[in-house]
């Protein structure tokens, strides 16, 4: 038996029950009556491999049911059940990509079977394609941020602050494919590697920027981009990447795909959070300073980062010798090598490799202490 769950709709309770007496020994079958009670099944009972809907029914038909399924649940495979008369309707929502095949009533359980076992493989071939990009790129893409933040540790530091944010606003907007986000959030400095340091350490601690140094970094997004978009996969976050520094206003005027506005959107809004908080302006205060100029930021971005919990309400901050220090503590100052290079940002979330590197540092040159981090409040 298939493990699997199958949604049937149809408003003849009689029809449904008939299918699921057939279909129970293959399946995990559960059976809605209407289009708003299969949609509060998906959502209370979910997730669901396949949908099959009858095409008639009162109220929400099966195209509008499935159309509204597509949307909210893109992996759910969906199956229409038509009558002969149907059978343009049903064709003309085959080729606009609402479902992924129409069966004619009556169909015989042989029939309807065979077409439910293909609709599985379909989502499990959907599922796993999205788990391996989930997995497999996603951590190569934090390997890569680890590595180069060791090379910049000032461009790449705020990609590991604004993650979580951006993962949180994700998660509360529903949005699919939220792996997208995250390393769109870990690559959105990619193309600050090409600019001056100085230009970064004016930027972060708030001071004015010369025209020439402005026009430099407002190209570090196209520059991003271009790197990115030779990652088979990730067409959709180079293009995040590449309208991170445009306003709502100008995103409202462009005739971008909905995912890639809304990345764009919410790198915004966290990266310019990040660079008022960096400049030790409170969360409350940052907040106010964003909504002074709700021409540049998706409301509802703004309005979820505004509930956003900032990383020192339950951390403590701490002076560690280096021996001290483990990945995940975050840099409360700019770690120094006494040779006086900069090894860490203010502000870098420390990982292993970044230990490492600090490790070779403290042998060879040694390393200026104590070292101030924020930690977990309970390690205190």
């Amino acid at each position: 038996m298939m493990t699997e769950k199958i949604l049937l709709v149809d408003d003849e309770l009689n029809i449904l029950q008939s299918m699921q007496r057939q279909l129970r020994k293959r399946f995990e079958i559960m059976i809605a009556e209407s289009g708003d009670e299969a949609l509060a099944t998906l959502q209370n009972k979910g997730p669901f491999a396949v949908i099959v809907s009858d095409m008639r029914m009162p109220g929400m038909d099966g195209i509008q049911l499935l159309t509204r399924v597509k949307d909210s649940y893109p992996d759910t495979v969906r199956i229409m059940l038509t009558g002969n008369a149907d059978q343009e309707t049903a064709s003309e929502a085959v080729n606009a990509g609402q479902i992924f095949r129409f069966l004619t009533k009556p169909c015989s359980t042989a029939v309807l079977a065979t077409s439910l076992a293909l609709a599985v493989r379909q989502y499990n071939l959907l599922t796993a394609e999205k788990e391996l990009l989930n997995k497999t790129v996603k951590g190569s893409i934090t390997v890569m941020a680890e590595l180069l933040s060791l090379a910049n540790a000032t461009a790449f530091s705020s990609g590991y602050r604004i993650k979580p944010m951006v993962t949180e606003i994700a998660k509360e907007l529903q949005l699919p494919s939220p792996w997208q986000y995250e390393v769109a959030a870990l690559m959105s400095q990619i193309g600050c590697i090409t600019l001056p340091s100085d230009v970064l350490h004016k930027l972060q601690a708030g001071f004015p920027l010369t025209a020439e140094e402005r026009h430099m970094y407002e190209n570090h997004p196209k520059v991003g981009s271009k790197l990115i978009r030779k990652i088979p996969r990730l067409e959709k976050v180079a293009e995040m990447i590449a309208n991170q520094l445009h306003s709502f206003e100008h995103n409202e005027e462009e005739s971008l795909d909905e995912e890639i506005v809304i990345g764009a959107e919410i790198l915004r809004a966290t990266i310019d959070y990040d660079l008022l908080r960096q400049q030790d302006i409170a969360h409350h205060q940052a907040i106010g300073k964003m909504r002074k100029q709700e021409e540049k930021y998706n409301p509802e971005v703004l309005a979820i980062l505004g509930k956003h919990e900032p990383e020192d309400v339950h951390t403590a901050i701490r002076n560690l010798c280096f021996k001290d220090v483990i990945p995940g503590m975050i840099a409360v100052e700019d770690v120094f090598a006494k040779n006086g290079a900069m090894l860490i940002s203010k502000g870098q979330t420390i990982t292993w490799p970044v230990i490492q590197s600090l490790t070779n540092f403290e042998k060879q040159i040694g390393i200026v202490e104590p070292i101030r981090v924020r930690t977990a409040a309970l390690e205190e």
